[in-house]
């Protein structure tokens, strides 16, 4: 409703509209009684009859009104005007910070003054016990003379301050119920973006977004969709700073990162501790050096300086205690190459040059860069497939492991520098393999981690670790400690890190996934050239970070933990640390997918669906709607087969794969990166979990059953960990397992009463026949089946074969009959961190793979070490 210049609301005379703002229209009103101008927001009768929108209005009113700082909006009363009701605050002049953010950054000074007296504000409400959860520079103003209040409490929450007396607490609402999501989109914490309950540190991570705006001029959480904002929130990290304005100081990056950081334990304590941070940065202070010329007796100048001495120790022992232990922080990353080719494997570096493994699997040939980035050179060989493993001490040769696959035996070999001379070490196989600095070699096998002379001579046995396979053997500086990761083999996943000494004694766990705070994938460590850290990559939410071990816990801190070094956007993998121990050199991935089509009339693959980026489809029985799963994000959407209708079924950060539609359509069942199955409505809604422990769930023709593949550990199989197929009954629940079926993964529904499956080893196809309880082979390949699916109507298995000459072949299953359908020789597929490569097939019988066009480069990164 608009009010007329020279109404009177109550005591107050309206003089002009000043426009909306937050819920309400605002008008310029004067108190006759003060004699004053004042600003009245009004919210409309309309508005008022929503019993949310006005909690919110009386909310805001009595947050603000409990507050009495120079950096807040002052609020003197509330009333109703014609039963709309109102709230009288100061009138401010000037404009908003967002205002000022439409003109480009803000100098450093300013951005430090603004964020200054932002931090005392939300302290003094923090210590009222009230948060804000809306900050943004929408409510931020900015006085005619500089001066920051902060506006709009609408979305305020009460927290319990102990120590606040009980007639101080402001009467307000303890908040919404957890799993709401409340504040602006690019602005909301992670916690406030999952719906979780949020403390005053949710306000710290709004500040740090909008002090990053006010140094850079650029929103530090801005996709095209809300949606793709809040994932960002929750899995992206923003441009680095120093990226876009160089010249802003790296102790300014560092408190802008702090208020940023994903876990609300990791940012800055309080407002006040922020506060007193950026106070620091400011230089408007001086010297205290006049109070010392004021003291005349070299008496008393002794006695002061003793004082001044007693204070600052004890200043500096409080602050020893209570202060968390100094974390390496990444100031920057370079990118070093540019040419677009795929880089998997390790990195080794002389000082002077990168080495690397380029090339799609399994045709990895090795090139070269300089440590200062540009083009890259191939490293002449007449190996196949050489995987990179290590570098000698005097940088004269490479060790590098020829085998059919990462992970996969293979022949271990010197590679000479820069000749590419090679010459084999003994005749043993590895899995992996390392050098001690006096040159002999580090190399795991099996479960077995082992050393031989430097000819490959005299290989013996110095540990073992039963059950798992023994991956990724590091030696540290000294040459006195063994660090190696571990791989269970049949659940395809990575184990616990481990660390001896070098003459195999003192076997203990280190690290382990999915404890101590650490995503459940961790591997690959390797220490700093000074020995005094543990470099170590971890994979979360489809991406891998770098992450760091402190060797020796520091002095009055107890045990170390481990740190996080980058949190995306790219996915890095760690190769190796640069001589100086100041940069790390990883490959840097972005994760790109480009769905396509085969076209067996052109002969070639072209883009399906537009080429969107997204993987494991599944086509409903009447071909008219599909589920997938978004690349690299593994949520999980549904449409119809032309795109159309689309929508988001599951959120980060839970990770989907295999997903599987219904007979009827209605429904989908997927797993999680737990081994989680569930359904699922295609029209949204909550997930129902039908089984734990279990992997690519698929349906009954009859829709009643779901068939999955789980992993099961027990005595009478030597405690070692086995495959076997089960069925759901999902309207009883009851679980069955498949009779004989121990070592299949899959399975897949062919019929009512029949089920497929492959070994785990992918080596061959069964058939199990549900009335006679029997299996039978359907087909056998040696060099393996690496993904395969069954489309609606189950007449045919569609897979793909490994080799240098990989392809897609199509078996009937009625009778065995077998028939290539297209080469893949010349694709490079997505091989999925979760579920490895994949095919699918459309309803018109055309195969469907997703083309990887992400990138793959090197990155200088730059540590800030302690």
């Amino acid at each position: 409703m608009a009010i007329a210049s020279g109404t009177r609301i109550g005591p107050y005379e309206v003089l002009a509209p000043l426009g909306a703002g937050g819920m309400g229209e605002v008008y310029r009103a004067r108190d006759p009684q003060l004699g004053r101008d004042v600003a009245i927001k009004v919210l409309p009768s309309s508005l008022s009859r929503d019993p949310d929108r006005l909690r919110r209005f009386e909310q805001e009113a009595r947050a603000a009104a409990a507050l009495n700082h120079p950096n807040i909006l002052a609020v003197y009363q509330m009333g109703t005007y014609e039963g709309a009701p109102y709230l009288v605050s100061e009138l401010l002049e000037g404009s908003t910070l967002r205002d000022q953010l439409l003109h480009g950054p803000l100098p450093v000074r300013k951005a430090v003054d603004y964020g200054i007296q932002t931090a005392r504000g939300l302290a003094a409400a923090h210590e009222k016990g009230i948060l804000h959860r809306d900050l943004k520079p929408e409510n931020l103003f900015v006085t005619k003379d500089g001066r920051i209040k902060i506006l709009d409490f609408g979305l305020a929450k009460l927290i319990q301050v102990p120590d606040l007396p009980a007639a101080d607490r402001p009467t307000m609402s303890e908040g919404t119920e957890p799993g709401v999501v409340l504040g602006t989109v690019g602005y909301m914490s992670p916690e406030q973006v999952r719906g979780h309950a949020a403390d005053d540190r949710a306000d710290l991570f709004a500040f740090g977004a909008i002090l990053y705006e006010m140094l850079t001029g650029k929103r530090a959480f801005h996709k095209p969709t809300s949606a793709e904002t809040m994932s960002a929130i929750l899995n992206e990290e923003p441009s680095a700073i120093s990226q876009i304005v160089p010249t802003i100081p790296p102790a300014m990056q560092r408190v802008v990162q702090r208020c940023l950081e994903k876990s609300a334990e990791q940012r800055f304590h309080s407002a006040s501790d922020l506060a007193f941070a950026l106070e620091a940065l400011s230089d408007t202070g001086s010297a205290p050096t006049a109070a010392f010329a004021a003291v005349k007796s070299r008496t008393n100048w002794i006695w002061f300086a003793a004082a001044g001495s007693a204070i600052a120790i004890t200043a500096v022992l409080a602050l020893w205690f209570t202060r968390p232990a100094a974390v390496p922080v990444v100031e920057s990353a370079v990118q070093l190459t540019d040419d677009g080719e795929p880089k998997p494997g390790m990195l080794e570096s002389d000082g002077a040059r990168i080495y690397l493994n380029e090339g799609p699997m399994p045709s990895y040939r090795i090139a070269q860069v300089s440590v200062s980035g540009g083009e890259t050179v191939q490293l002449p060989t007449q190996l196949v497939n050489p995987q990179i493993a290590a570098l000698t001490k005097d940088g004269s040769a490479l060790l590098v492991l020829v085998g059919t696959s990462p992970l996969a035996p293979g022949s271990m070999w010197l590679l000479s520098l820069p000749a590419g001379a090679a010459r084999r070490l003994g005749d043993m196989e590895a899995t992996g393999a390392g050098l001690f600095p006096d040159g002999r070699v580090l190399y795991t096998f099996a479960s077995a981690v082992l050393v031989a002379e430097r000819d490959g001579s005299h290989p013996r046995k110095l540990a073992e670790i039963p059950q798992l396979s023994a991956v990724f053997p590091t030696v540290s500086p000294s040459g006195g400690r063994i660090v190696f990761s571990s791989y269970e083999t049949n659940l395809g996943s990575l184990g616990p890190v481990y660390e001896m000494a070098s003459d195999g004694t003192g076997l203990h766990e280190i690290l382990k996934g999915g404890q101590g705070g650490l995503p459940s994938e961790i591997c690959c460590a390797k220490w700093t050239p000074d020995g005094k850290y543990l470099l170590f990559q971890a994979q979360s939410a489809g991406r891998t970070d770098l992450w760091v071990l402190p060797e020796e816990g520091r002095l009055l801190h107890g045990s170390a933990k481990p740190v996080r070094l980058t949190n995306g956007p790219l996915s890095y993998t760690l190769g190796t640390v640069s001589h100086d121990g100041r940069q790390i050199l990883a490959i840097g991935t972005k994760g790109r997918g480009e769905l396509v089509r085969y076209d067996s009339n052109q002969h070639g693959f072209a883009p399906y669906l537009g080429g969107i980026s997204v993987f494991d489809l599944t086509f409903s029985s009447d071909g008219k709607w599909l589920a997938y799963v978004s690349y690299p994000e593994h949520t999980l959407w549904r449409s119809r087969v032309d795109g159309s209708d689309r929508l988001q079924l599951t959120y980060p950060p839970q990770i989907v794969v295999t997903p599987r539609i219904s007979p009827d359509g209605t429904r989908v069942a997927f797993t999680t990166e737990g081994n989680e199955s569930y359904v699922l409505s295609m029209s949204g809604g909550t997930p129902q979990k039908i089984t734990d422990n279990a992997q690519a769930p698929d349906w009954s023709p009859d829709g009643n059953l779901v068939a999955v593949g789980s992993y099961v550990s027990g005595k009478e199989f030597g405690e070692k960990t086995f495959t076997e197929s089960r069925i759901v009954d999902l309207r009883s629940g009851n679980v069955a397992v498949v009779p004989d079926s121990q070592g299949t993964v899959g399975p897949w529904f062919v019929a009512q009463d029949t089920l497929v499956a492959a070994t785990a080893d992918q080596t061959k196809f069964r058939v199990f026949d549900l009335g006679t309880r029997k299996w039978s082979d359907l087909a056998a390949n040696p060099d393996t089946f690496p993904a395969w699916t069954v489309p609606a109507g189950g007449k045919y298995l569609y897979c793909t074969t490994a080799g240098t000459d990989p392809k897609v072949l199509r078996i009937r299953i009625a009778d065995h009959a077998m028939e290539t359908i297209a080469s893949l020789k010349n694709l490079r597929a997505v091989d999925d961190p979760y579920t490895g490569p994949e095919v699918s097939v459309a309803p018109d019988g055309s195969v469907l793979f997703t083309q990887d066009v992400g990138t793959q480069e090197v990155y200088a990164i730059t540590v800030k070490w302690p």
